[in-house]
């Protein structure tokens, strides 16, 4: 699997009772597709798969494979905290149409580096789909260092890792010992060096606010290899990434942001509440200082 250009994270519409919002969901998927993002993730943190029951993430799986219907490709999240859970999502996954799969280390339990790579083996065993790795030791708990990468990067199933640890030296590393595995950028403030370093792919949460946008900024630095024009773009997305970074509130910004767009996203799922009316008065500042440059960008391309 080639993993290019700007894959979405795509949110979950919910509705006022905390059900999947189908008929909202449809929106969100087609203004993905008709901005011209690359492809979507199905069942990422940003859709807020730890706050589903196992029926509904199946549901959610099979549903998305139906209504996209090969417009693009879809990669599953197939994260849970038992490992067994996992290799189950992971033939399922298989089993609904999806492209490959979103693996990251499994949070609370703290596997060592031999045994997450055991873990990656028995997924790839359970599924033959492409695996983008995801490396995120702060919500996990756990870095895919280079004793699991020397274990399975060389697998053929494993296709290419999202890089969202944060440390500018991973781009590094990732970029110059293991060009065996596709680099994504992971981490929405790193974005500009990612691509500086290779990067063919951005696994992208702001582009549930700014699809369109962040397809543009991956075609300046990636395809036209203009990183004067790339540079314009960051410095305008830029205040809306370090928000998302810093808030503490990812995926509530994330949803209000789209919302600013004219998107039905409804609300998030306990444990996480509704944003306070000055994080709304914050976050609407920024997404909308952001579409007024990007606006003009867009136009004077």
């Amino acid at each position: 699997m080639k993993l290019q250009g700007i894959y979405t994270p795509v949110l979950t519409s919910f509705d006022p009772d905390g059900n999947i919002d189908y008929q909202a969901w449809k929106t969100i998927l087609d203004n993905q597709i008709n901005a011209g993002v690359h492809g979507l993730i199905i069942g990422g943190s940003t859709g807020e798969f730890y706050a589903m029951s196992k029926a509904e993430r199946l549901e959610q799986f099979n549903f998305a494979n139906d209504y996209i219907a090969n417009r693009v490709p879809w990669i599953a999240g197939i994260n849970d905290v038992r490992a067994t859970e996992v290799y189950s999502y992971a033939k399922a996954a298989k089993v609904a149409g999806a492209s490959g799969m979103l693996v990251a280390a499994p949070p609370y339990s703290l596997p060592n580096e031999k045994e997450l790579a055991e873990h990656i083996i028995r997924i790839d065993e359970a599924a033959d789909l492409a695996i983008i790795l995801y490396n995120y030791p702060g919500r996990t708990g756990v870095e895919m260092g280079s004793e699991f990468l020397d274990l399975i990067a060389d697998r053929k199933n494993v296709v290419a890792i999202k890089e969202s640890s944060g440390d500018i030296n991973r781009i590094h590393q990732l970029s110059l010992d293991y060009p065996q595995l596709q680099l994504s950028a992971g981490a929405e403030d790193q974005v500009l060096e990612f691509f500086v370093w290779g990067a063919q792919s951005w696994v992208c949460a702001c582009a549930n606010i700014f699809p369109q946008a962040c397809v543009e900024f991956y075609q300046a630095c990636v395809i036209e290899n203009d990183f004067v024009k790339g540079k314009k773009y960051m410095a305008a997305l830029m205040p809306l990434m370090t928000f998302l970074e810093q808030s503490g509130k990812f995926v509530q910004c994330v949803k209000f942001g789209a919302q600013l767009q004219g998107l039905s996203t409804g609300p998030v799922r306990l444990p996480m509440q509704a944003l306070t009316a000055e994080m709304q008065s914050q976050i609407k500042t920024v997404v909308l200082q952001a579409a007024n440059t990007l606006e003009t960008l867009i136009n004077d391309k």
